[in-house]
């Protein structure tokens, strides 16, 4: 079928995965858009006639979602909806000589460190001008801030190394050039990501030195919060506990995958720390700062774990009462060293068991919000839905963490924050009342 005729070459970008990606698409829009080009993201619209499909290639649930989108734009080509499909990001990156043959219709593949090259195919040159600026796709009083890329650690389920190649930090002076740029531009909120942030420092200044970029980006005026993801529990930096604790505007909130709470799993995932030690570590973090939110994930199901090795796990969870908690069943990949055993887990035996962590948490998180009522806090909010404006608290991340919900009626501008007394709570949300 004959391509229908479309203005000017418009291009839709479509970002699938975790925020690292987020940042990802975020950086090829501003190259575009300072090329001249006509740019949108995630556009609704049929009005793009080029496509770029920003892929993730983490879990086997994430590599079928990013199948299925280029499928989709597939069909979309072949209808002559669009005229060119590229796709980029870890999927692309990882099974690059596969996709190629497996679905030809798809105009180039291109791995994650591929930008000029994918900007060329486009016919638009590397602004170098344009590094550490970026157009947002997230609102606009939040931003992530990706402080390195690729990682060092050798666990045996991931295969991100063989995705996003080794851990390369980002020079300080960078980073706070481009926070300084976000928040003329209206950035309230700054969530630090990384692999591994709590590795930030050791390839270019020869020390963990995520307290002093904190220290650092904690003084830039008008930044009003700055959140931690994605921290490694192993060889934990706890002099940016101290900078937590002395800068108001550092959330006290820690994204800490911890993967399992059993230590002869997390022997198996060479992860370089025992229960034991990280329950010694949670509790240290919560002595040094006894307000902080810990967010943490699990994996169920990782080859040989025994029932044992669940129980172990479950007490783990019930034991240390997480604020925030997320389980994933593990999922077999080529070539890292998990692959080497056995998968011999069944699949409803690792969803039974991330359900059964799941129940625990939903009802340990319903006794920590209801100790929430009565209780007055600063409030960020980022959208209006249902009724209710929608928000968070410094205790919580966008998108994966509890929300704060008061009525319509009690007007807040969008982007901004409010005292709300918390009313009532549920296991994943809370209901407040601006606070007179």
């Amino acid at each position: 079928m004959k391509t229908k005729t479309l203005k000017k070459n418009k291009v839709n970008i479509v970002t699938l995965g975790c925020s690292k990606n987020v940042v990802d698409s975020e950086v090829i829009y501003t190259q575009l858009k300072g090329n001249g080009m006509n740019v949108s993201h995630e556009s609704k619209k049929d009005d793009s006639n080029i496509v770029i499909v920003n892929t993730c290639g983490f879990i086997d649930n994430a590599k079928q979602e990013s199948i299925d989108t280029i499928l989709r734009y597939v069909d979309a080509k072949e209808a002559g909806v669009i005229d060119k499909l590229y796709v980029t990001g870890c999927l692309s990156h990882r099974y690059k000589d596969d996709l190629e043959k497996e679905i030809p219709t798809v105009d180039a593949f291109f791995g994650t460190n591929e930008l000029p090259r994918l900007l060329k195919t486009l016919k638009a040159d590397y602004k170098h001008e344009l590094i550490g600026e970026r157009l947002l796709t997230t609102p606009a009083h939040y931003a992530y801030l990706k402080i390195a890329e690729g990682c060092d650690r050798p666990c045996s389920f991931c295969a991100i190394p063989l995705m996003r190649g080794g851990h390369i930090s980002r020079p300080i002076d960078e980073l706070v050039t481009e926070a300084k740029s976000l928040v003329k531009r209206g950035t309230k909120e700054l969530i630090l990501i990384a692999q591994d942030l709590t590795y930030y420092g050791l390839d270019i200044y020869k020390k963990r030195n995520l307290s002093e970029l904190l220290d650092r980006l904690s003084d830039i005026e008008g930044m009003d919060w700055i959140r931690l993801q994605y921290a490694y529990p192993a060889g934990f930096p706890m002099d940016v506990l101290d900078v937590m604790a002395a800068k108001p505007n550092i959330c006290n909130y820690l994204d800490m995958p911890l993967q399992s709470g059993s230590t002869e799993v997390l022997k198996k995932m060479r992860r370089g720390i025992t229960r034991e030690k990280t329950e010694d570590l949670i509790n240290a973090i919560r002595d040094k700062v006894p307000n902080i939110a810990l967010r943490t994930t699990l994996i169920s199901g990782h080859p040989c774990e025994t029932e044992e090795d669940f129980e172990e796990t479950y007490q783990f969870v019930e034991k240390m009462r997480f604020d925030r908690l997320g389980v994933f069943t593990y999922s077999h990949e080529e070539n890292t060293h998990s692959h080497t055993f056995e998968d011999d887990i069944p699949e409803e035996v690792k969803q039974e068991r991330a359900d059964e962590i799941m129940a625990l948490q939903q009802e340990i998180s319903l006794e920590l919000n209801q100790a929430k009522i009565g209780n007055t806090y600063k409030v960020l909010f980022d959208r209006k839905e249902g009724g209710y404006f929608i928000g968070r608290t410094e205790f919580d991340s966008p998108e994966v963490d509890n929300e704060v919900l008061i009525p319509a009626s009690q007007y807040v501008r969008l982007g901004d924050f409010a005292d709300v007394k918390i009313t009532s709570a549920e296991e994943f949300d809370l209901y407040g009342e601006l606070a007179k």
